[in-house]
């Protein structure tokens, strides 16, 4: 049994992706969920890096306005090829394209996330450099015709076939391109954690 942490206020996540929250889920954190509705759209000439951190900003800012007693946690992850964001695809049609895209070329992929806290507000993004191999038509085709890629930026989830074996390299987090760096969440979370740090060592 998967042991979890007793925080010192309700901590709510900000998103619906399954992928954040198997992450935060699996990191020992008990969680509710409320999806965060706002306007995803930004100012023409932001860079392109800094919009992740944007988004994620005004999505926990949303809901912290209905739960100003809760820990807000809110997440964006954006995929950059060429100076252009690749966002989810509309139609399967433009998930191949986007990842024939991909195929053979390094891309970057960005997640901002904010925690909306007791003691503030902190934002912050971590990247990772993503290299697929040139992937067979077949591949892409097979993997897209499954619908896995409808709901993930540029079309592809690292924990999927497309990302087990179409990834020749990646530099960073693992947990950054699938949509949560883990490692940062923990970083802020710890000081509200009451229990695990009084426990015993003896098991």
């Amino acid at each position: 049994m998967q042991t979890t942490f007793s925080l010192q206020y309700p901590l709510i996540l900000a998103s619906n992706s399954p992928r954040r929250k198997e992450i935060l889920g699996q990191a020992g954190f008990l969680f509710s969920v409320l999806p965060s509705d706002v306007d995803e759209s930004f100012e023409v000439g932001l860079p392109l890096e800094e919009v992740p951190a944007v988004l994620s900003k005004r999505k926990a800012l949303a809901i912290s306005d209905v739960h100003p007693n809760a820990l807000i946690l809110a997440a964006d992850t954006v995929v950059i090829l060429a100076g252009k964001i690749l966002n989810k695809p509309a139609t399967k049609q433009e998930a191949f394209d986007m990842l024939s895209q991909l195929s053979g070329k390094t891309h970057q992929v960005i997640t901002g996330i904010t925690l909306k806290s007791p003691l503030g507000l902190q934002t912050k993004t971590d990247a990772a450099n993503v290299t697929f191999r040139s992937l067979a038509q077949w591949e892409i085709d097979w993997y897209v015709r499954g619908g896995s890629s409808m709901d993930k930026a540029g079309a592809y989830g690292v924990q999927d076939f497309i990302g087990m074996a179409g990834i020749a390299n990646l530099e960073g987090s693992f947990y950054t391109v699938m949509g949560l760096p883990i490692f940062q969440v923990y970083e802020w979370l710890s000081p509200f954690i009451l229990d695990a740090k009084q426990s015993p060592i003896p098991f």
